[in-house]
């Protein structure tokens, strides 16, 4: 028998980005939130010091224990899906923050295409340009309305960047100015406006000086050591949740963080949630926290994952395309790419930041003709410099033995001596792309695991190959004619090399319930009280990092749930 607890007005699952924009909102307002953590408490002065590529970013320190629980995936239904056994395409934070503590920073926001990308594309290219089984839709909001959400996140986060030549009209400038700009990027800026691209300074997390936001925050400039990604920042520069918004509902006494609390199932009746059923991982007590609101804020597999395995929403059905929980899951298209081996030009590519960079985006979206190309959408093209960590980072031109004398001589001269731009592409869902839960492999509470059906289709091929020609022209441009390689295949999916942790989908948004789980406010259509909130409401992904548009929607969905407080039913 679980043990009850005295209800609360908002429970909170997973306390990362979403989880903390949506308690500090709510609880500035005087709601009493209660948000669980399944993995551990985190605080700034865990990482002082802690510059240990070993520990974190090969050993995954700060990633989810896959002998506990993990994903399963197969390429398509006629097969048996199987454990990730160890961690490979993606990684799946834990702990308090989430995977806002060990992200890279690099913020955009989707463009004005993306919102409305089946009415867009239908108006130019017409309806066959959609191909058979791909399921795009319109999210059911546009830029302009969702704007004034980025506009505060970015505020809250203290973005610094400067504005997209080609992307969506801004209400105000960034809130600090861009990061430095190092020589290669200089280089790729310089060889792009040769080709009449329009090349802008990538947003950051990564603070570019110090800075004091909105609720009073303050925050030191980034030291460019280039620990960001798979690491915490020691400096506090690079916005997370538990630098930022955690604070701010922790300060209003309002709000409560259980870590190590492992949340099972939704409890609800009918159309209404009740509270959530958690096991507190250190006793193996179960608990169950009743409340008026029920706000999942999980990583995008949870979030698809409790709802199913509590009943609530009708499971995504591919063979008959019915059905809205498991719907539309997308990845990220990321081969697509062009390397330069430099002889007589040196750079200090050991130095950097998670989202230090020179970008553009005349092949992201709709910006360029897709009439005679076999393929919608496109990528955010860039050169970063992210940092060279030693273990990791070993750029060889091909041909080269993989050890021995020959490799050993090639790594000392080339460390320094490369530059990589790379394409980020956009990935569109197609029916039989989905989740559901997997019906032989469980976790360790003995709940299934989520299961992934998914793989590369004609049209990320096509996208990539595109745009690795795109970024071999301006690395050529840069100057590297004489040992250029670009990257243009794009083979069937693979789980096991890293790739991009950019999952989306599985609890998509929209304008019916015939089509999505929840509307534009992130409220479930099946269950008023409930709001499901992150990247898991993407009706597809972008050509950009989800955070930007995740923590906008995040914002819209907190002022969702203070209008519901005030006078329930639907929003929408």
């Amino acid at each position: 028998m679980a043990k009850k607890l005295p209800k609360v007005d908002v429970v909170i699952v997973g306390v990362g980005w979403g989880g903390g924009i949506i308690a500090s909102e709510l609880t500035k307002q005087g709601l009493t939130v209660v948000g669980l953590e399944r993995g551990k408490e985190r605080k700034t002065e865990d990482y002082f010091m802690v510059h240990d590529e070993l520990r974190y970013a090969l050993r995954y320190e700060m990633m989810q224990d896959l002998s506990k629980e993990t994903i399963t995936f197969r390429s398509k239904t006629s097969v048996r899906a199987l454990p990730m056994r160890s961690y490979g395409s993606f990684l799946i934070g834990t702990g308090l923050g989430g995977s806002g503590v060990h992200w890279n920073g690099q913020t955009f926001r989707f463009l004005p295409y993306d919102f409305e990308i089946r009415s867009k594309t239908i108006e130019r290219y017409g309806e066959k340009k959609i191909p058979d089984g791909m399921t795009i839709q319109d999210w059911g909001i546009t830029y302009d309305q969702l704007e004034p959400y980025f506009d505060k996140f970015e505020k809250m986060a203290g973005i610094a960047g400067e504005e997209n030549p080609l992307g969506g009209k801004r209400s105000s400038p960034y809130p600090v100015p861009p990061m430095k700009s190092t020589p290669s990027m200089k280089m790729f800026a310089e060889a792009t406006k040769k080709k009449s691209l329009h090349p802008y300074m990538m947003p950051s997390a990564n603070l570019s000086q110090a800075y004091t936001n909105p609720d009073g925050v303050a925050r030191a400039a980034c030291q460019y050591c280039g620990y960001c990604e798979r690491f915490g920042c020691e400096y506090g520069a690079k916005a997370d949740p538990v630098v930022t918004v955690i604070p701010v509902a922790k300060k209003s006494g309002k709000f409560e963080i259980r870590t190590h609390s492992h949340v099972r199932r939704i409890l609800h009746t009918g159309k209404k949630a009740t509270g959530v059923l958690y096991t507190d991982v250190t006793t193996g007590e179960e608990i169950e926290q009743p409340a008026d609101i029920v706000v999942m804020t999980s990583y995008v597999f949870n979030n698809s994952r409790i709802l199913l395995m509590s009943n609530l929403g009708k499971p995504y059905d591919p063979a008959t395309g019915k059905g809205v929980i498991g719907k539309n899951y997308a990845y990220q298209v990321i081969r697509g790419g062009a390397v330069g081996f430099f002889d007589n030009k040196e750079f200090n590519n050991y130095a950097g930041a998670g989202s230090l960079g020179m970008c553009l985006d005349d092949f992201n979206g709709d910006n360029f003709d897709h009439k005679d190309l076999n393929f919608i959408h496109g990528a955010n093209i860039s050169l970063t410099q992210t940092g060279q960590r030693p273990i990791a980072n070993n750029k060889v031109p091909e041909g080269t033995p993989s050890w021995g004398k020959e490799f050993k001589s090639a790594s000392i001269k080339y460390a320094n001596r490369f530059l990589s731009v790379g394409a980020q592409g956009a990935c569109m869902p197609y029916r039989h792309h989905f989740l559901d839960l997997d019906p032989t492999y469980k976790d360790a509470f003995g709940d299934p695991l989520m299961r992934i059906t998914f793989d590369f289709e004609e049209q990320d091929r096509q996208l990539a190959a595109y745009c690795a020609d795109k970024c071999g022209e301006i690395v050529k441009e840069m100057g590297a004619a004489e040992k250029l390689e670009i990257n243009r295949k794009l083979g069937p999916y693979d789980i096991t090399p890293y790739q991009s942790t950019h999952n989306t989908g599985g609890v998509i948004m929209g304008s019916s319930p015939d089509t999505s789980a929840v509307n534009t406010y992130l409220q479930m259509w099946d269950a008023e009280n409930v709001f499901v909130v992150g990247a898991s409401a993407f009706p597809h992904n972008s050509g950009y990092n989800p955070t930007g548009t995740m923590g906008a929607l995040s914002y819209r969905a907190a002022e969702g749930i203070l209008k519901y407080r005030q006078s329930g039913g639907m929003l929408v």
